[in-house]
C-alpha cells in the first residue's frame, strides 16, 4: 500500500520585472524584502482597500502592493510590475525560468493540492489561457501549447512543451540575502560628460547599482568580524544625474545644437553632440552655473529625501566624482563664507587670514592720487597666474582713468575697482580663474571628496596655476583623493603640484581587493630587481624591455596599502588637500591590459564603476581605523 505525503502549502517569493534589451527578466527580491511583502500581504489581506506601501531594496524603492508596481525613489524610471510567484515555466530555448501569473499559480496550486492529497497523477489541466499542463509527478510537470489536442503529442508533431517548476527552491536562482538596514556612510556619486558611464553604455544609475553591489560584497569579505559584531553597517550610493537636466527641456539647448548640426557621418556627431558638448558647456558661463547649480540641487534634493527615509541616520557624507564630475563635485566644497583660496596663490603666511579686498586694496590702492605702489611684477611675485594677471592690471588701468574725472571721489573709483575685481575673483572663488559663477551650497559638509578618472591637474595647470599652496585645504571638506588607472588618458596627478620640484613621489599603488599586487607585476618587478642584481650594466637596458608601462613597477616601488605598510602610507606629508596624506592613488592594470595600454585607453577611463579595488579603498578610507581582512587570509 502506497503511503501519500502530506500535502505542504507552496512558500510563495516575491519577483519584480526587469528590462533587459526590451525582454522582460523576473529578478527575486531580497530573501528579507521578501518576507516583508508577504507579511504585509497577509495583513492587509485581498480585499484591503487603501494601499500599502513597503519599502525595499534598501529603501531606495517603494512597492505598492495592491497596484503590484515597483517605483524608484530617488530618480526617475520606469514602474515594475511585481508578482508574488510559486510557480514557474521555461521552454526549451528560454534562459531562465519566468513566474506564472497570480491566477493561473492559484490554479496549478490547487491541482497540485488535490494530485498530492489523492495520489492521483497524469491528469490534464486546462489552463484559461488555452494551455495544457500534465502534473506527470512532483518531479515533472510539463505545460503544452493549445494547438496539442492529443496529449503526450505524437514525436512527429512539432510542439514546444514548457517545464514547470513549483516553489522557489526548485529553479536556479539566487537569491540575495539583503542589505543591512543600517547605513553608516551616505556617498553620493557625480558622473562625468555623456550619458553613458562605461563601456556597456549604461547610465549612472545602472553603474551606481554596481558600485553599491561591489561595495557591499567587500563589507561581507573584508569587514566580516566588524559585520557580525554589528560594528558597521552599510555604505549607501546615490548617483547624481545632471546630464539629462542640461540636455533637457528646461535649457532647449539640444534643438538648437541639432538645426546647426551637419547630416554627414550622423552617428559620430550624435555621440559628440551627447558628450564632447558637455565640455563646452562647462566653459560657457550661461552653462557652466546651470551645470553647478545642477549638481548642487540634485545633491541636496537626495540629501534631504535620503534623511526623510533614514530618520535616525548619524553618519558622514561623502562625494565621488568621475571625470568632469569630480570639477562640478569641487564647486559643492568650496564654502562662500570662508576665504581660503587667496592662499593657494600667495602663501605667505602673514596674508593668510586677510580678506581679498584688504589685500588688493593694500597692493593696489594708492597712497597719493594716481601712484600705483603695485605692478604686474609684483602679482607674479605672489603667485598669481598670468590670466588674473592681467585682468587685474587692466582693472587697475581703468580705475587710474576713472580717479582721473572730475568730480569723482576716490572713494568711489576704489569701490568700482573693487567690484572688477570680484567679477573675476570673488571671495567664494576656488583656486582657478576661470568663468564666474555663484558657488552653490550644500546642506552638508563633506567628510571626503573621491576623484576618479579626474582632469583637475590639467585644468589647473592650463589656467596657469603651476602650484597649490601646501597649507590649502579645502574649506568645508576633510579629504580628497585622486584615484586614476595609470592608462586613463584624462587623468592627471595632483601631488606634483604641491611637492616641491625637486621631490618625485611616485603615486600610492591600490592593493588588488584579493591580495597586495595582481600576479603579473610581482613577477615582472621581481624579474627586474633580478636582473639588477645580474646584469649590472645592462640594468637600464633590461628594464626598458621588461618594465611594464606603468608606474607600479618603478624601481623602489610603490607604497601598497597593506595594513604593514600603513606608516608608509603617511612617510611623506602631501600638503593639507588629504590631511597631510597620500592624495594620489593609482589602479594596477590587468594582465591583459598591460599588452597594449593603448588599445584599453578609453576602456581604462570607464573602469572605476566596477572596479572592486575603487570599492575597497572607499571602503577603507570611510572605516578608517576598523581593521581590514585580507581576502586570501
Amino acid at each position: 500500500m502506497n503511503v501519500v505525503e502530506p500535502y505542504e502549502p507552496v512558500q510563495h517569493h516575491w519577483f519584480y520585472n526587469q528590462q533587459v534589451d526590451s525582454k522582460d527578466s523576473w529578478q527575486p527580491f531580497s530573501r528579507e524584502d521578501s518576507r516583508r511583502l508577504e507579511d504585509a500581504y497577509s495583513r492587509v489581506g485581498k480585499c484591503e482597500k487603501d494601499e500599502v506601501v513597503v519599502a525595499t531594496d534598501g529603501r531606495r524603492y517603494d512597492v505598492r502592493l495592491r497596484e503590484r508596481k515597483c517605483y524608484s525613489v530617488y530618480w526617475e524610471q520606469k514602474p515594475a510590475e511585481v508578482k508574488r510567484c510559486a510557480w514557474f515555466h521555461k521552454g526549451s530555448k528560454d534562459m531562465s525560468y519566468t513566474p506564472y501569473s497570480e491566477e493561473l499559480s492559484d490554479i496549478l496550486e490547487d491541482a497540485y493540492m488535490i494530485a498530492v492529497t489523492l495520489d492521483e497523477w497524469k491528469q490534464n489541466l486546462e489552463l484559461p489561457t488555452g494551455e495544457t499542463v500534465i502534473l506527470h509527478n512532483p518531479k515533472l510537470m510539463m505545460q503544452y501549447p493549445s494547438s496539442c489536442k492529443d496529449f503526450p503529442p505524437s514525436p512527429t508533431e512539432r510542439t514546444q512543451p514548457r517545464t514547470l517548476k513549483r516553489g522557489i527552491e526548485n529553479i536556479p536562482v539566487e537569491i540575495p540575502e539583503g542589505e543591512p538596514e543600517i547605513v553608516d556612510h551616505l556617498v553620493f556619486m557625480v558622473h562625468g560628460i555623456g550619458p553613458a558611464c562605461d563601456i556597456r553604455l549604461r547610465g549612472i544609475v545602472q553603474c551606481v547599482n554596481e558600485f553599491r553591489i561591489a561595495s557591499n560584497s567587500l563589507i561581507k569579505s573584508h569587514f566580516r568580524q566588524s559585520e557580525n559584531l554589528c560594528i558597521i553597517g552599510r555604505v549607501e550610493y546615490l548617483p547624481v544625474n545632471w546630464h539629462k537636466v542640461l540636455h533637457g527641456e528646461s535649457t532647449g539647448v539640444d534643438k538648437d545644437i541639432e538645426r546647426i548640426t551637419l547630416p554627414s557621418i550622423s552617428r559620430l556627431r550624435q555621440f559628440s553632440n551627447d558628450t564632447v558638448l558637455d565640455l563646452f558647456f562647462y566653459n560657457s558661463a550661461m552653462y557652466c552655473q546651470t551645470m553647478v547649480d545642477t549638481v548642487a540641487s540634485e545633491i541636496n534634493r537626495l540629501h534631504s529625501l535620503f534623511l526623510q527615509r533614514h530618520p535616525h541616520f548619524t553618519g558622514h557624507v561623502s562625494l565621488v566624482g568621475h571625470s568632469l564630475g569630480t570639477y562640478t563635485s569641487v564647486y559643492c566644497t568650496v564654502n562662500k563664507w570662508i576665504w581660503s583660496p587667496w592662499s593657494v596663490f600667495c602663501p605667505e603666511s602673514h596674508i593668510k587670514n586677510r580678506t581679498l579686498q584688504f589685500f588688493i586694496f593694500t597692493l593696489l590702492i594708492p597712497t597719493k592720487p594716481f601712484q600705483m605702489l603695485c605692478s604686474e611684477k609684483d602679482l607674479k611675485d605672489v603667485g598669481i597666474p598670468l590670466g588674473p594677471r592681467k585682468k587685474i592690471m587692466n582693472c587697475v588701468k581703468k580705475w587710474k582713468v576713472i580717479t582721473e574725472i572730475p568730480y569723482s571721489p576716490l572713494f568711489k573709483g576704489a569701490q568700482w575697482f573693487m567690484a572688477e575685481v570680484e567679477r573675476f575673483l570673488p571671495n567664494n572663488r576656488f583656486f582657478i580663474p576661470q568663468v564666474s559663477i555663484d558657488y552653490p551650497q550644500l546642506a552638508f559638509h563633506p567628510q571626503a571628496l573621491f576623484a576618479m578618472g579626474s582632469p583637475i591637474g590639467m585644468f589647473l595647470t592650463v589656467r596657469g596655476l603651476k602650484r597649490i599652496d601646501p597649507n590649502y585645504s579645502f574649506p568645508t571638506c576633510k579629504s580628497f583623493y585622486n584615484i586614476f588607472h595609470p592608462f586613463d588618458p584624462v587623468a592627471y596627478r595632483i601631488e606634483p603640484m604641491i611637492l616641491p620640484q625637486d621631490v618625485d613621489l611616485l603615486p600610492m599603488l591600490i592593493p588588488h581587493h584579493k591580495g597586495r599586487k595582481r600576479m603579473h607585476l610581482e613577477l615582472k618587478e621581481g624579474l627586474t630587481r633580478v636582473s639588477s642584481d645580474l646584469l649590472g650594466s645592462l640594468r637600464m637596458v633590461w628594464q626598458s624591455i621588461s618594465q611594464v608601462p606603468s608606474p607600479a613597477l618603478a624601481e623602489g616601488g610603490i607604497s601598497s596599502m597593506t595594513p604593514t605598510d600603513e606608516k608608509e602610507r603617511n612617510f611623506t606629508k602631501v600638503g593639507m588637500l588629504n590631511r597631510g596624506r597620500r592624495i594620489d592613488f593609482v589602479l594596477q592594470e590587468t594582465p591583459i591590459e598591460s599588452f597594449n595600454e593603448y588599445l584599453f585607453a578609453i576602456q581604462s577611463h570607464l573602469c572605476y564603476w566596477g572596479s572592486e579595488d575603487t570599492a575597497l579603498l572607499v571602503l577603507r578610507e570611510i572605516y578608517g581605523n576598523i581593521p581590514v581582512r585580507n581576502a586570501l587570509s
